[in-house]
């Protein structure tokens, strides 16, 4: 084929390429525009953990320490941000293929892209091909990833679809595509180190290898599934070891964090995992069974967990008389410790995915519908113990994971894709619907006669609009306020909810019609399609603006600002003493970013802190600092009164300085004249039977005369003189 005939079969798809990245841009105007910037936790905890490291390399020529003593008392800091020399050709192929976009423009970007190329090894046309692309990247979970500050979890879930268009052409005998598919995207998965998203979509992959696999037997052709089952393991293996030293550190370090196993062996058994995390930690975000109708209506338990005084339909129910109590009371009543928004696919997406159970035929169909169920179930952790425990007790790696609720991305994936291999079948094989139309009404009667009855009667399928832990803190009010405020309460939440369903009911109604009037030869193909990405797109997106919109972008100096030192940070820093522990209470200690930018803190902020110290939490910490702070108000701020005696594995960590909250929003620092200092001589080793043992003496012993260690490590410790005293 000649250039120009090359050029205009590409044509198409680089269009689709072009408004890609016109809508990519689009969303996130003026900010990006502007230079602004979304004060993301996560981003802004990266600050703040990564100061110490930065100020590290400039006094040493850039050479880069493996130890962080700025947070939890001191940790490893070789899985902050890690860089690989072995991984440079990947980043810059990452670059290229992100076009160079800038910050948040990129994301979207390339979670469009990846999808397309999914849908385009599928052989969708690049209309449909777009429209699933566009069903795909705007659902909503992704904007609130980008908004939490998420990135690498987001960028890690962008790679999974042209992953998965490798497998497929694979699995096709396209091994030469699909292999270079498949190898490159594994190996940009797991360089961007989140490797939770990676293992759940395993599980579709291995749906799919299954469902290809039946397939051939029942067509006899088990020695090209055999071949093709080569070709796919050979490009994994070459994309996994491109990435082997990030694999084999992170694998390394894994095992001293909360994800390996703790030498402790009593309290909470039926907590523990065998070699992972805690039962209560793994499944502490557990989606709602009621709440999984977030997929269809995404105000089924009210969106985000933001103060109930920012919605305005919900404040047209509120009586005036209870408007302060409504700014202390989030939007969001769901089962949830608190949330950024609901998981929402588009109320017509899930509309076609119902249908393509019914006409879409081949492998795949099953294994989407496999993948859909499979993360579903295990997203409801805690309301669904008996398949979560055999998770967490069998499968291997399931304990390694937290926030279950994520796998729902499995479910966003499985989706809007069967969705789009429905469209194609309307499209390709018009006729079937001639004699036939029950699996059309069917599907979208379904979908909308469900938000149509929550719309009409949404007290007949959920029998409160008020989570239990608020109405616990509800009972503090006055006994006659109580019914009113928990019946206005509940009204509120309820026009919140109805006015989602009408939504989704209209929306699956404008998008019958618009099929409708395809099948009954009145809309050509092309515009149905063009239509109905235009509804999806308009749907989604207005969602999404929900949790991320302009007002979430700041001038990227204020972010900065954020960082400013306050009162007691200069304080605290005239301290002479080079090496002391802060704890700050004025904020929620282990989950602080910030505090770790100035000073090396007893807490901060990191997913995957040392085993140890989590442990040294659980058993003192965290009732020292209960303690601690009973004891500062009750003698009104005067360290010198306090019992030392009830923090003491706090004194132990030096932990010099306290940060208190004051009156109007500001801070006090308190100077604790108990801390024990870098190191001192003993004049006694105790050695006991376990680590148990070990960990509870440090609530007995006196710690400034006497250490307390296990008695496996008596051979390293055998010439220990007690009583040494430095001349």
């Amino acid at each position: 084929m000649d250039k120009s005939g090359t050029f205009k079969k590409l044509l198409p798809d680089l269009i689709v390429i072009a408004v890609f990245t016109l809508i990519s841009f689009i969303y996130f105007a003026p900010a990006v525009m502007e230079g602004r910037v979304i004060a993301q936790h996560d981003s802004l905890a990266a600050i703040g953990q990564g100061q110490e490291q930065r100020d590290y390399m400039a006094r040493h020529d850039g050479e880069r320490s493996r130890w962080n003593i700025s947070m939890f008392s001191g940790m490893p800091s070789y899985q902050m941000s890690p860089t690989y020399d072995s991984t440079k050709p990947q980043d810059l192929a990452k670059k290229v293929y992100s076009l160079f976009l800038p910050n948040y423009v990129f994301l979207v970007f390339i979670m469009l892209l990846g999808f397309y190329i999914l849908m385009r090894a599928m052989k969708a046309s690049p209309l449909i091909s777009a429209l699933g692309a566009i069903v795909w990247a705007f659902s909503s979970y992704f904007f609130i990833l980008i908004a939490a500050g998420h990135i690498w979890k987001f960028i890690t879930l962008a790679y999974i679809p042209p992953t998965i268009a490798g497998l497929i052409y694979i699995y096709r005998k396209k091994y030469l595509p699909g292999g270079l598919l498949f190898m490159i995207f594994v190996a940009f998965q797991i360089s961007s180190n989140h490797i939770q998203m990676t293992y759940y979509f395993l599980f579709v992959m291995l749906f799919m290898v299954i469902a290809f696999m039946v397939d051939a037997i029942r067509k006899k052709q088990l020695s090209g599934f055999l071949r093709s089952t080569a070709v796919l393991l050979a490009a994994g293996l070459i994309g996994i070891a491109a990435n082997t030293s990030n694999l084999y550190h992170t694998y390394e370090y894994s095992k001293e964090t909360m994800r390996g196993k703790s030498e402790l062996t009593h309290h909470g058994e039926e907590n523990k995992t065998d070699n992972g995390l805690e039962r209560d930690y793994i499944t502490a975000w557990s989606y709602g069974v009621g709440e999984t109708w977030t997929l269809l209506v995404p105000n089924t338990k009210g969106g985000a967990s933001v103060p109930l005084s920012e919605n305005e339909r919900a404040m047209s129910k509120a009586r005036p008389e209870y408007s302060q109590l409504y700014q202390q009371i989030g939007q969001y009543w769901g089962e949830q410790p608190g949330t950024s928004g609901p998981v929402y696919v588009g109320a017509f997406v899930l509309a076609l995915f119902v249908l393509g159970l019914f006409i879409v035929k081949g492998p795949i169909k099953w294994a989407l519908l496999a993948g859909t169920l499979f993360s579903i179930l295990l997203s409801w952790g805690k309301n669904f113990m008996p398949l979560t425990d055999f998770f967490i007790d069998y499968v291997p790696m399931y304990n390694k994971f937290r926030t279950v609720s994520s796998i729902l991305v499995v479910a966003e994936f499985c989706i809007p894709l069967l969705a789009a291999m429905a469209l194609k079948e309307i499209i390709g094989k018009p006729e079937q619907f001639k004699n036939n139309r029950k699996p059309l009404y069917l599907s979208l009667g379904v979908t909308a006669g469900i938000a149509l009855l929550f719309a009409l009667a949404p007290r007949l399928f959920f029998s409160s609009f008020i989570s239990s832990s608020e109405m616990m803190a509800l009972q503090s009010l006055p006994p006659e306020h109580i019914q009113t405020v928990t019946g206005n309460l509940t009204d509120m939440r309820v026009a919140l909810f109805t006015a989602d369903a009408w939504r989704s009911f209209f929306i699956i109604l404008i998008g019958a019609a618009l099929v409708w009037l395809h099948l009954q030869k009145k809309l050509k193909a092309e515009w149905m399609i063009a239509a109905v990405l235009l509804l999806c797109l308009a749907d989604m997106w207005t969602v999404n603006k929900r949790y991320l919109n302009d007002s979430d972008f700041v001038p990227a100096t204020n972010q900065q600002q954020l960082f400013t030192k306050t009162p007691a940070d200069d304080v605290i820093l005239q301290d002479s003493t080079k090496y002391y522990r802060v704890l700050n209470m004025a904020t929620s200690t282990f989950n602080d970013g910030i505090t770790p930018y100035w000073h090396k803190v007893i807490g901060g902020y990191h997913a995957a802190k040392l085993r140890r110290y989590q442990d040294l939490i659980d058993r003192h910490l965290s009732n020292e600092m209960t303690a601690l702070q009973q004891d500062i108000i009750r003698t009104q701020g005067s360290m010198d009164s306090v019992d030392a005696d009830r923090f003491k594995v706090l004194n132990m960590l030096n932990t010099r300085w306290i940060v208190m909250p004051a009156q109007g929003g500001g801070t006090i620092p308190l100077e604790n004249p108990y801390a024990m200092g870098n190191a001192w001589f003993v004049d006694d080793l105790k050695f006991v039977e376990s680590a148990d043992e070990e960990i509870d003496a440090l609530g007995t012993i006196d710690l400034r005369k006497e250490a307390v260690t296990d008695r496996k490590y008596a051979p390293v410790l055998e010439k220990f003189q007690p009583g040494f005293k430095p001349s």
